[in-house]
């Protein structure tokens, strides 16, 4: 068997590629999906060198769209959603209509169906996921109202985009015949509907209660090999069995997946186990849309790629900057959901992926999709820099004297708040082992904060009026607002080392005599925080050995007389 196979070959030049490329634009503060579709590009048959396979890439890509949806759904919230519907829903309906309109004029210019146009225009609608909540992300936005309006507005966009999926195939006659007869096209949507609800009832019957259940079962065991398989197997086979009893499509089987099991108790840790094969896949996902892209097209097709870009970066942010004046909210807020949105991503690429598999979009149309998704993704980081630029503005005008009070203008990164506390326990991470921590320092009533960048890990301490940053702990700005150069201890309770370190440095530098108190799981973890400053470093395992040694019991002074001999003496000398 030769060393390679074009199986081996794509998928390992494909990561290498991405890694390197990712890497390259999370320097260049870009998404790293520019690179990971670059990678993708630099693999496909339209640049010299290596060519990967484009049919095993495309089957690899399905299982990441699986895995994505899965994504999507786990992490589906229908409180965030009902919290900001007011504005949210007829938002993202109309964004989406006006983005849809837009694509099926350029279309339509270009001589293409109706059905093109309609495809090519839903594609162009919905926003990237990923680019979205990284953007909020960075500068704090998630838990402020303008972070709920524009994760609700992407929920909606996500459904909308769930129904095409599945509503595509049974109109796609339609879309392509002109002469189609009206009855088959109602026969094939009542179908499809009725298969759909059929698959919906179903899991909301039965995998409501069977997945939890199998979790749970499987959690008791103790395996974590077991549990991460049992995610998996439910994502996949749930997909599987959607697509081949129901007929719909594996991306809607594995999003029902993910929101019935979101509402597990042991969602999270569903979502943590399954996160680093999830984004493996992902990426191969979007290395194989990449492969698809003849990048000639931004020369050979420059008026349309252009056109397309204006509607993704400026005719979707007027509509969004629209509705959300008309709904009375702030200038600020109305921006910040303009430029949120100024992208395109994972969903477009699906669709337009299904699009030319049903013979409804033409396969340039997939082109300046991807060209204009590339564009607008490398971009929007430059639309939040304006942002920012505007809002030092507006703060410097604020300062002069006016004779008119101007609108209040929000922050487009969210301040962090400095805590008041000095002589403090700074706890870093709230998992298995930070609970049992902030549990000792609330019981001894001893003044802490805790630091973590999961917000469901902290929401109970925040009820017990414990002071909490959701953040990164290695950022020097989240050591300032910690007040580290008063604290008088740090414990470091997380699990990664390598995050560790950075912290433990971070840490040093603002206050050298500071104990810090780290986690380690290895001599290797250990030495490496030592290196970085931390005053002492705890081994779970030596710890549990050290514990399990402590609870043997003495060896008693007085020899152990046997029972069953009368005069155990006796029994010495005979012997």
């Amino acid at each position: 068997m030769p060393h390679y196979t074009p199986l081996i070959s794509t998928i390992v030049v494909g990561l290498v590629l991405a890694f390197g490329l990712g890497a390259l634009a999370h320097r260049l503060r870009i998404s790293p999906l520019v690179g990971y579709l670059i990678a993708g590009v630099l693999c496909g048959p339209f640049t010299p060198g290596y060519v990967g396979d484009q049919g095993l890439a495309n089957q690899l890509a399905e299982i990441g769209v699986i895995l994505l949806m899965f994504g999507v759904g786990l992490h589906f919230s229908l409180k965030d959603l009902l919290s900001v519907r007011a504005i949210a829903i007829p938002g993202a309906v109309v964004q989406i209509a006006s983005a849809t309109l837009l694509g099926m004029g350029l279309a339509w210019l270009m001589g293409w169906t109706i059905g093109a146009g309609v495809v090519f225009g839903l594609a162009l609608s919905v926003a990237s996921t990923v680019v979205l909540l990284r953007a909020l992300q960075e500068r704090r936005l998630v838990e402020t109202e303008r972070g709920h309006i524009a994760v609700g507005w992407l929920i909606v966009e996500d459904l909308a985009m769930v129904l095409t999926l599945v509503l595509l195939p049974a109109i796609a006659n339609a879309l392509t015949n002109e002469t189609a007869d009206a009855a088959s096209i109602w026969t094939s949507l009542a179908l499809t509907l009725g298969k759909v609800v059929a698959f919906v009832v179903i899991m909301l019957m039965v995998g409501r209660r069977v997945i939890p259940w199998v979790l749970h079962f499987v959690a008791h065991t103790g395996s974590r090999e077991l549990f991460r398989l049992a995610v998996l197997a439910i994502a996949l086979g749930v997909a599987y069995g959607a697509a081949v009893l129901f007929g719909v499509s594996f991306a809607l089987g594995a999003f029902f997946a993910g929101m019935v099991l979101s509402e597990s108790e042991l969602s999270h840790r569903a979502a943590s186990e399954t996160l680093p094969l999830r984004d493996a896949f992902a990426v191969l996902f979007f290395i194989s849309v990449g492969m698809l892209f003849d990048p000639t097209i931004l020369i050979r097709d420059f008026g349309p790629v252009l056109a397309t870009f204006l509607i993704i970066v400026v005719g979707k942010s007027l509509a969004a900057l629209a509705i959300v004046r008309f709904f009375g909210h702030p200038k600020s807020t109305a921006l910040t959901i303009a430029a949120s949105l100024a992208q395109i991503g994972e969903f477009s690429f699906i669709l337009a992926g299904l699009g030319v598999e049903l013979h409804i979009l033409p396969e340039r149309g997939r082109d300046l999709i991807l060209a204009g998704a590339i564009l607008s993704i490398l971009v929007n980081p430059f639309l939040f820099t304006l942002l920012d630029r505007w809002f030092a503005k507006k703060e410097i005008g604020k300062a002069e004297p006016a004779a008119v009070e101007a609108e209040p203008v929000a922050p487009t990164r969210e301040p962090l708040p400095s805590t008041s506390l000095t002589d403090h326990i700074v706890l870093v991470g709230h998992g298995r082992v930070g609970k049992f921590i902030s549990a000792k320092l609330l019981a001894s009533k001893t003044p802490f904060l805790v630091i973590d960048s999961n917000k469901d890990k902290v929401a109970e301490l925040q009820k017990l009026g414990v002071e909490v940053i959701i953040d990164n702990a290695a950022s020097p700005e989240v050591a300032a607002a910690a007040n580290i150069g008063l604290a008088r201890c740090l414990l470091v309770a997380i699990p990664e080392a390598f995050e560790s370190g950075q912290v433990v440095e971070q840490a040093r530098t603002i206050n050298p005599t500071l104990l810090i108190i780290g986690r380690a799981h290895s001599n290797a973890e250990r030495e490496h925080l030592s290196k970085y400053g931390a005053s002492t470093v705890i081994m779970g395992e030596q710890e549990i050995a050290r514990g399990m040694v402590a609870g043997i019991p003495e060896a008693p002074q007085k020899p152990v007389v046997n029972p069953d001999l009368e005069d155990p003496d006796a029994s010495v000398a005979a012997s």
